[in-house]
C-alpha cells in the first residue's frame, strides 16, 4: 500500500488539531459552568457569563464609568506588558552577559553561581519590600523586581551552554589564531543559542508570574494591580478576567519567542 495514500494531509492534521482544541475548550467551559451552578456563589466561582460581562464593562465606558478604576482593560494590560518587556529585557541582557562570563571564567563561576542560585530560589515578594524601601513606590521597584526575577534563568542557561561548548570547535578556532573574544562570539555563542533561548523563555515566564507581586503596591493602571484591587473587594469575576488576560497575553508572547527561535536557530534539533 502506498503510504502517501494513507497518511493524512497537513491540512487534515491541522483541522483535526483545531477541532480537538475547540472541543477541549467547550468541555472546560461546560465544567466551569457546572461548577458555578453547583456552588451558586459568584464570589467563589463566577460563571463564564459573569466574566464575559466584566470583559465588556472593563473594555468600555459605561454610564460614565471608564473601565476599571478609571482605566480600560487594554490600558491595564498594556501597562503591565510594558513593565514586563522592560524588566525582562534588562534581566535577559544582564543574565546573558553574566552567563557568558560565568561560562568562560571558571573562578568567577565558582564565586557567582551560588549567589545566582540563591536569588533564583527567592520568591519575588521576599525582596520586593526591600526594593520599596530603597526605591519608593513608583515604577522603579517594579522594574527592579521583574529584572531580578528574569536574570537568574538566563544566566544559568547561558553559563551552562557556554561551558558545554564543543571542545573540538573551540580548539580548532584557537589553532587558527582566533582570539578569545572571537572564539566566544563565532563558536561558543552560536552553539549555545538554543539553550540561551530556553532560558529567555523561562525568564519571560517568571516575569509574567511576578507581575502581580510587582504591582501589589501602586499598581493601577496594571493588570496585576487590577487583580489585587478586585481581590480586596471580592470581585472574583474581575480577578478571573485579569488572570485570563495575563495567561492569553503570555501565550502570545511565548508563541512570538518560539517563532523568533525557529527563525534565528534553524539548526536546533538537528544533528
Amino acid at each position: 500500500m502506498n503510504p502517501t495514500l494513507t497518511a493524512p494531509r497537513p491540512a487534515t492534521r491541522r483541522n483535526r488539531r483545531a477541532g480537538v482544541r475547540l472541543l477541549s475548550i467547550a468541555v472546560l467551559l461546560a465544567l466551569w459552568q457546572l461548577a458555578a451552578s453547583a456552588t451558586r456563589n459568584p464570589s467563589f466561582i463566577p460563571s463564564p457569563r459573569a466574566v464575559w460581562d466584566q470583559l465588556v464593562l472593563t473594555s468600555t465606558v459605561h454610564d460614565g464609568i471608564r473601565g476599571y478604576s478609571g482605566h480600560l482593560l487594554v490600558e491595564h494590560l498594556g501597562t503591565s506588558l510594558r513593565r514586563i518587556l522592560i524588566g525582562s529585557a534588562l534581566g535577559v541582557v544582564a543574565g546573558l552577559a553574566l552567563g557568558v562570563v560565568m561560562g568562560t571564567v571558571p573562578w568567577i563561576r565558582l564565586v557567582v553561581e551560588p549567589l545566582v542560585t540563591f536569588v533564583r530560589a527567592l520568591p519575588p515578594l521576599a525582596y520586593f519590600s526591600l526594593l520599596i524601601i530603597w526605591f519608593g513606590i513608583d515604577e522603579t521597584p517594579k522594574l527592579w523586581l521583574l529584572t531580578i526575577a528574569a536574570l537568574p534563568p538566563v544566566a544559568v542557561a547561558t553559563a551552562s551552554a557556554v561551558y558545554a561548548a564543543p571542545t573540538g570547535l573551540v580548539e580548532a578556532a584557537r589553532a587558527l589564531g582566533a582570539t578569545r573574544w572571537s572564539v566566544t562570539r563565532d563558536v561558543v555563542l552560536p552553539s549555545a543559542l538554543p539553550e540561551i533561548f530556553t532560558g529567555v523563555r523561562l525568564a519571560v515566564g517568571i516575569a509574567y508570574s511576578s507581575v502581580v507581586a510587582a504591582e501589589t503596591i501602586n499598581g493601577v493602571p496594571g493588570i496585576g494591580g487590577m487583580v489585587r484591587d478586585a481581590q480586596r473587594y471580592l470581585q472574583t469575576d474581575v480577578v478571573v478576567l485579569g488572570l485570563f488576560a495575563i495567561g492569553f497575553s503570555g501565550l502570545l508572547i511565548d508563541a512570538l519567542l518560539r517563532a523568533a527561535e525557529n527563525r534565528l536557530i534553524p539548526w536546533r534539533g538537528r544533528a
